[in-house]
């Protein structure tokens, strides 16, 4: 089994971004686990150009041995400085063709890359407790439960809680 991950980047300085042809396949892949990923003040589903900007340099496409799109990953509110980055938290979205065992094995590949290659001491995750696949994923990939925060935010107009679950570099 083989995955990659492709940067996608934003360079201020000229205002475009690489690796566009995705777009859409991000579009489409969000648009359809929406549900599963946003709160009533997500910014991403009125303008994905904007949430790609907000998220350099830590947004990737998963791609598998074929270059096709299997989803994507992205890490968010950074905590740290130039020197380190301490924590992060972690939004990912695999198309269903993605899970199972390739969502563990590309889960396994990328946290190896955020510990080893970026440094980050602890990577959060922040779900709704409806996405029981995700809070499974995670904990297959080691990831400990926190907490629940209770009405934490709203969604369709009603509040919700958001479990947290953590994995710290070993």
């Amino acid at each position: 089994m083989f995955c990659k991950f492709v940067q996608v980047l934003y360079k201020p300085s000229l205002n475009q971004f690489s690796n566009l042809h995705y777009i859409p396949d991000i579009q489409r892949c969000y648009n359809q686990y929406a549900k599963y990923l946003q709160d009533d003040f997500a910014k991403f589903n009125e303008n994905i150009l904007f949430y790609l900007e907000q998220s350099f340099p830590f947004f990737w496409v998963v791609l598998n041995e074929e270059d096709e799109f299997m989803g994507f990953v992205a890490l968010e509110n950074p905590c740290g400085d130039e020197n380190q980055l301490y924590s992060v938290e972690l939004l990912t979205c695999l198309d269903k063709k993605a899970w199972g065992s390739f969502s563990r094995y590309s889960a396994n590949i990328f946290l190896k890359k955020c510990f080893e290659e970026l440094g980050v001491y602890k990577i959060k995750a922040l779900v709704f407790p409806d996405n029981f696949r995700t809070s499974t994923l995670l904990k297959t990939s080691g990831f400990k439960y926190e907490t629940t925060l209770e009405s934490e935010t709203l969604r369709f107009g009603k509040p919700q809680d958001i479990d947290v679950y953590a994995r710290y570099r070993e």
